[in-house]
């Protein structure tokens, strides 16, 4: 199964969709966000992700920061840090339509009802869900009856609750449908990364699956490319020493970009799993292989014997292969030491 977003088409052998999170890293700046944009745009990726909320529907004003957060914004109140990082739909618009000029792909998951409304208005491409909404399920209906694409990560979850998410937005009729496997920790423990889950997620729902990484550097990211990632996401930003919550665990540009650059070179080598020589390895063959060759001079009418003869390179005569095949065989002509034997001086 594959979806369209944009113009990419996502699944089966089609590039792998790399999307750039940059999530709230615009710290509630538009210009910091467009210079975000840029440099998204300038690693070759396809898509560039935002974070669109209301922090009143979003949280409770007791609710309190996950450890890493506490860490690196000393913030004990989600909601008193959401709000200095929220944007404003008019804002977003701004963003929106920078993306439109720069030619890259505008996506930001809505962590509300109304932000999914605004952002469905807005016109983006697809809605990205965070794994935090794998179980509500009301937004993930409401958002999956606007008939666009959806990308659902499944952080935290079971195979069960992933299950009854996508028996949800399938209710609606829609089924323009992908997964990211990901682990809901920043950053994430190569330990507890579990990249096989990618390939467990596939054949249980037969649609695109993708892997969002939330490990330090990006080998993660790279390897899952193997196990079947249709879409990766990695979180970036332009300075790790920024303040906010994410930049600490978010990849700087050079290493972005080394990323895409890596992905792009690995689904070149996946090729197509048939065992046969590449067009690159006839010339090689030639040199590398050997032939069956006269180890003496052999004169005409005789028959040949197993130490009348020895394997050399160059590959371009008789395999060795047919070396059983050649003893006792008659020449027909006059075969010198070190010849390549030929099937027309034998019979």
């Amino acid at each position: 199964m594959k979806i369209k977003i944009g113009d990419k088409l996502i699944g089966g052998h089609n590039p792998c969709f790399i999307i750039a999170e940059a999530g709230i890293n615009h710290n509630g700046e538009v210009k910091l966000a467009e210079k975000l944009i840029d440099t998204a745009k300038d690693s070759g990726c396809d898509a560039i992700k935002f974070q669109t909320f209301k922090t009143e529907e979003l949280v409770t004003i007791t609710a309190p920061t996950a450890k890493y957060q506490r860490e690196n914004t000393s913030s004990g109140s989600q909601y008193k840090m959401l709000k200095k990082l929220e944007l404003t739909n008019m804002e977003f618009k701004e963003i929106f339509d920078y993306c439109k000029r720069k030619k890259i792909i505008f996506l930001s998951t809505p962590f509300d009802f109304s932000s999914a409304e605004f952002l469905n208005k807005l016109e983006v491409p697809a809605f990205k869900t965070s794994s935090g909404d794998l179980t509500n399920i009301p937004l993930l209906i409401q958002i999956a009856r606007y008939s666009k694409p959806i990308i659902l990560s499944t952080g935290m979850s079971t195979l069960h609750e992933v299950q009854e998410a996508v028996k949800a937005i399938y209710s609606t009729g829609n089924r323009k449908l992908a997964l990211l496997h990901c682990t809901s920790n920043y950053p994430t423990k190569y330990e507890d990364v579990n990249l096989r889950a990618i390939i467990t997620l596939r054949k249980k729902f037969n649609v695109p699956v993708g892997y969002s990484d939330h490990t330090k550097g990006i080998e993660v990211a790279i390897a899952s490319v193997p196990f079947g990632a249709n879409i990766i996401e990695k979180h970036f930003t332009l300075d790790r020493n920024l303040p906010g919550p994410d930049h600490k665990t978010s990849a700087e540009p050079k290493e972005f970009k080394a990323m895409v650059d890596a992905i792009r070179n690995v689904e070149k080598s996946l090729g197509t799993g048939i065992k046969k020589p590449q067009k690159s390895e006839i010339e090689i063959k030639n040199v590398a292989r050997k032939s069956i060759v006269a180890g003496v001079d052999i004169p005409k009418n005789t028959k040949i014997a197993f130490d009348m003869l020895t394997i050399k390179r160059p590959g371009t005569g008789i395999s060795p292969i047919y070396l059983s095949k050649i003893v006792k065989k008659k020449t027909l002509a006059n075969i010198k030491k070190d010849e390549l034997i030929s099937w027309n001086k034998i019979n």
